[in-house]
């Protein structure tokens, strides 16, 4: 599977009703954290995450991508945040 596009560095929180929802794995839609299918046009052979809803509950969910306990935020994004920041120098003026 391909790597997806991080939407977020950081996870959203969503209060949910019940129902059935499709969580998005590539990064593409622009409905996030939702599937929109996207997918099917993007350079990913990522598909959706279907899930089903019980009861209403707040949903923290994974917005880079690369959790895994989809579609639920397990702090994946953190290694994301670490590796950028090590690619990046920098100082102040002054």
């Amino acid at each position: 599977m391909s790597d997806p596009v991080a939407a977020a560095t950081e996870p959203m929180s969503l209060k949910l009703e019940p129902g059935r929802y499709s969580w998005c794995t590539c990064g593409y839609s622009k409905n996030q954290p939702f599937c929109d299918n996207a997918h099917r046009e993007a350079p990913t052979n990522r598909k959706s995450y279907k899930f089903e809803v019980l009861e209403p509950a707040t949903v923290e969910f994974c917005m880079c991508k690369r959790t895994g306990t989809p579609p639920f935020c397990d702090g994946s994004h953190e290694v994301l945040c670490r590796a950028r920041e090590s690619r990046v120098t920098g100082e102040t003026d002054g």
